[in-house]
């Protein structure tokens, strides 16, 4: 390659030489019709990377026709004077570093001769590049050091994986250079790769189950040139699972023991199998495919463990059955059968169910009871319920109606379950009875076990012709006084409470004759009211009473008597109503306004009573409380409450000053002298009393106690007397102030003055100084 550049560098040098000799040897051509060649020689340059020989190195020389003695070559440049340098003389121009096409494959230059004295252009500027020869000296480089790649299990030969790529920076354009070669130097046994890198299957056995991570190692070398630890990578790939195991259960029989009363719908256990696949591809599928009773119990799918939940669809019985045996399949339908790589297909375990006995409440024969009964009767037998006990101890049952489903106690049940009713029932009033029968478990003593059930037990009053027809709505009819004869007053029909058959059958008819009215049967259970004679008095009566007879064709016939009152009203020519009595002020008092009525005269008379009786207790309450000689009576009564400390009228509290200053007063004058009720008593002494000496308060007190125990016709008043002996078991002594026997003389009772207003008068009482008179 090299000699080949050299013969063309050779060839371009002679051919500028023989062109400029052409040019020399024809100087009498003129000069204006000659053209203007150029006048650069040189070759095109190139030169190779990497050289190991020394620098700089030899590229090319530039060359111009300029001939002149004093011309100097130049080169500018970004690479100018620092890779490349120029011979000012020669134009010889030489690569100062070595070169790497890699890096940089072309270098642009641009080259000047020049005056060597005043520095001037003898020449146009010329630009020429040098080209970087390529020389294979890089080795492939993986884009990656590590690919990931995934690939189904069990997939078939030649199945992609994954392409890896390594780039080679020499120049692609000259042959080999760039070429690359792949080898798989690890996991050649189960992938292999092509010339373009992609990485494919060698075998169909590639079972997730059993490893589920390749590692291969890629090398990537050049055609004809150099190698090394870079030209190598690492694939891992993972194998993705598919759905190629059928689940095994982990057990070869499963046991369970579960009440009978059990809800129905509730998870009774769970069967666990295994299932080497990824949970995605779990789906198990649970059935039953032999034992007896299958469609008592269904086994359910948990979606998150994969594990099987059996649940019963029907109630469990002790008694009926103890125990089921089942054979449980376990399969998966999603599984492909083309990647399967067990032989057997499914896998079965025993399932063994024992049920255990429980107490369980009574059971009814029947979810709900109906009976009829008709109306006013008193039946000794409605209906009868039943319920048992479905445990074998067979215990007896208990019934009873519950309160709230029965408020007006109508109705009874006996021991046995018979239901029948105490009162007459009226089907207008309530027309159904729904009634709550609790039957309750009994033990041997006839005590409830605490185990009962309800029962809903529906009672339908049947009807009976029982009630007379009224009328339809309530009549106001109106007739004028001038009236004429046959004038329609009033259309009037019937309903009737009890149930009315299509076809029934209203008669109407007047209870009497002798009025001014007359009425017409219309037998379509309606009938017209007329005027009979003519002409009303309204002087004589100005409201007519009409009785009017309604029956019906019911088994008995009922009749009953309905009284349509006819106002007679003014009216002008054209027959209008000018004036009408108030209806109001005519209408009957009906009986539950005159019960009200009556109960509320009761209340106001009774109210009345008890006023005027409290006003004469107080009246001889006062008559005995307030006696001008007898001030010592309200003393000692305390059951009366005084008016606080501004009641001064209620005590003479002139007596109480001056029995402090030593002596009593004279006792006012009363309207009417009388002893003192106070000295009617006889006091018995109270044992182990001992009395001080006299003095103030105690003085007086002792002079009216002695008065008192010497007078024997005065009532019992005196409440020490009823007070003073508390019984021979008492500890408690008096609660009468008249059985002490201390005046305190020594007690100051200054204080009484610093408790505030309400116990002014009580510090006045008991001041210190006895001259002071008391304030009123």
């Amino acid at each position: 390659m090299q000699m080949l550049t050299v013969l063309l560098a050779s060839a371009g040098m002679c051919l500028g030489l023989l062109a400029a000799t052409s040019e020399g040897a024809n100087p009498a051509q003129p000069a204006a019709h000659r053209r203007q060649k150029r006048d650069w020689i040189w070759n095109q340059m190139h030169i190779d990377e990497e050289k190991n020989t020394s620098l700089p190195h030899y590229v090319g020389k530039i060359k111009s026709n300029v001939n002149l003695k004093n011309a100097k070559y130049l080169l500018r440049g970004e690479s100018a004077g620092k890779v490349f340098r120029v011979n000012e003389d020669s134009g010889d121009v030489y690569a100062f570093e070595r070169l790497d096409r890699e890096k940089i494959p072309e270098y642009h230059l641009t080259a000047l001769v020049v005056d060597k004295n005043t520095s001037k252009d003898l020449e146009s500027p010329s630009s020429f590049t040098i080209k970087v020869h390529d020389v294979n000296d890089n080795w492939p480089v993986f884009t990656h050091r590590l690919f990931n790649a995934s690939v189904p299990e069990r997939s078939a030969v030649g199945t992609s994986v994954i392409r890896v790529t390594a780039i080679d920076a020499d120049d692609p354009t000259v042959a080999d250079h760039a070429s690359v070669m792949y080898q798989i130097l690890k996991g050649e046994e189960y992938f292999a790769i092509d010339g373009s890198g992609l990485i494919f299957t060698t075998t169909k056995n590639l079972d997730r189950e059993t490893r589920a991570k390749y590692e291969i190692v890629v090398e990537a070398r050049d055609g004809q040139g150099l190698r090394g630890d870079s030209g190598t990578a690492t694939v891992q790939v993972t194998l993705q699972d598919v759905n190629d195991n059928f689940p095994i259960f982990t057990q070869s029989k499963y046991t369970f023991a579960v009440p009978e009363d059990i809800r129905v719908g509730s998870s009774l256990g769970s069967l666990f199998v295994e299932d080497p696949d990824e949970p995605q591809n779990r789906m198990t599928k649970y059935s039953i495919v032999q034992g007896e009773y299958r469609d008592t119990f269904t086994i359910e799918t948990d979606p998150n463990h994969n594990e099987g939940i059996i649940k019963p669809m029907k109630p469990l019985d002790y008694e009926h059955i103890h125990q089921y045996v089942f054979t449980i399949e376990a399969t998966d339908p999603t599984i492909n059968l083309h990647y399967l790589s067990s032989t057997s297909p499914r896998k079965t375990t025993r399932v063994i169910i024992n049920v255990t006995d429980v107490d369980e409440p009574p059971s009814f024969q029947q979810p709900f009871y109906h009976f009829q009964l008709q109306e006013n009767k008193k039946k000794p037998l409605i209906g009868s319920v039943k319920a048992t006990d479905p445990d074998a101890a067979r215990r007896s049952i208990g019934y009873s109606i519950r309160k709230t489903s029965d408020k007006g106690q109508f109705f009874q049940i006996t021991k046995q379950g018979n239901i029948y009713n105490e009162k007459e029932l009226d089907r207008e009033v309530y027309p159904w009875y729904n009634l709550t029968v609790e039957a309750k478990e009994l033990d041997s003593t006839g005590y409830s076990t605490g185990k009962e059930s309800i029962v809903q037990v529906y009672i339908e009053v049947m009807d009976e012709n029982d009630n007379a027809p009224e009328f339809a709505q309530p009549y106001e009819p109106r007739v004028c006084e001038n009236a004429a004869q046959g004038k329609l007053v009033v259309q009037i029909s019937a309903i009737d409470k009890d149930i009315t058959p299509r076809d029934v059958k209203f008669k109407f008819s007047l209870s009497t004759e002798d009025s001014n009215f007359t009425l017409t049967d219309n037998h379509d259970n309606t009938a017209n009211i007329l005027v009979k004679y003519g002409q009303f008095d309204r002087e004589r009566a100005k409201v007519h009473y009409l009785p009017v007879l309604i029956s019906d064709n019911g088994r008995p016939s009922l009749t009953g008597t309905n009284t349509l009152v006819v106002t007679v009203c003014k009216c002008n020519e054209h027959g209008e109503f000018t004036y009408c009595e108030d209806m109001a002020a005519q209408a009957g008092v009906s009986i539950q306004a005159l019960v009200a009525i009556f109960l509320c005269i009761l209340t106001i008379t009774v109210i009345t009573l008890l006023i005027f009786l409290r006003r004469r207790l107080r009246k001889q309450a006062r008559a005995h409380g307030k006696s001008g000689p007898e001030i010592h009576e309200q003393l000692v009564t305390y059951d009366e409450e005084g008016g606080g400390e501004m009641d001064t009228t209620s005590y003479d509290v002139s007596v109480l000053n001056s029995a402090r200053q030593g002596g009593a007063k004279t006792p006012r004058p009363a309207p009417e002298a009388r002893p003192s009720v106070y000295a009617q008593v006889q006091k018995a002494p109270r044992p182990g009393a001992v009395h001080g000496g006299p003095g103030e308060m105690a003085a007086m007190i002792e002079v009216k106690k002695d008065e008192a125990d010497h007078d024997g016709a005065g009532p019992p008043y005196d409440t020490l007397h009823i007070y003073g002996y508390e019984g021979s078991e008492s500890i408690a002594e008096s609660l009468s102030s008249l059985g002490t026997n201390s005046s305190d003389p020594d007690v100051n009772y200054d204080f009484l003055n610093d408790w505030g207003p309400r116990f002014k008068m009580l510090a006045e009482l008991y001041r210190s100084d006895p001259q002071e008179e008391l304030v009123y």
